[in-house]
């Protein structure tokens, strides 16, 4: 009779144990995508920034060049078109960041660190640990307490 009860609390406990475990890796499938997501969403907002700024931009710069150009023509300074060229460098910076290749060229550069020179990704102090998040926090905990009294 034990025997028979043993066995259909084994069977019982796997059954649970498989069950946490497809709980947690489903857990952690929707976190992961949850976090691609906001990832996505947050590279959309920088890309949608940049690009709103290369109108604001585009449009100063275009005024700025033609008044500059008129200002140097009409007082013979040549000197005046000299402003162009690092507000061109802007221009074209923002426009490749907006609607160019620049982020694929990033990506690539990122992707080539992470293999090549990983070890420049390496937290100062090592990667967070329970132990150490832990520790931090009773430390908070006891100096708010101390601080209250």
């Amino acid at each position: 009779m034990g025997f028979l009860l043993s066995k259909s609390m084994d069977a019982n406990f796997k059954k649970q144990q498989e069950f946490m475990l497809h709980n947690g890796r489903l857990q952690m499938e929707r976190q992961i995508l949850m976090q691609n997501q906001m990832r996505e969403r947050q590279m959309a907002m920088q890309i949608a920034w940049s690009r709103e700024f290369v109108k604001y931009f585009g449009s100063f710069f275009t005024l700025a060049s033609v008044g500059l150009t008129v200002g140097a023509m009409k007082r013979k300074k040549p000197s005046l078109l000299a402003p162009i060229v690092p507000l061109g460098f802007i221009l074209a910076f923002q426009m490749d960041s907006a609607y160019g290749t620049l982020i694929y060229r990033i990506r690539g550069e990122a992707e080539s660190i992470m293999e090549s020179e990983h070890d420049r990704l390496d937290l100062p102090q090592g990667t967070p640990s329970f132990e150490s998040i832990e520790k931090a926090r009773r430390a908070r905990s006891s100096l708010s307490s101390f601080l209250e009294k």
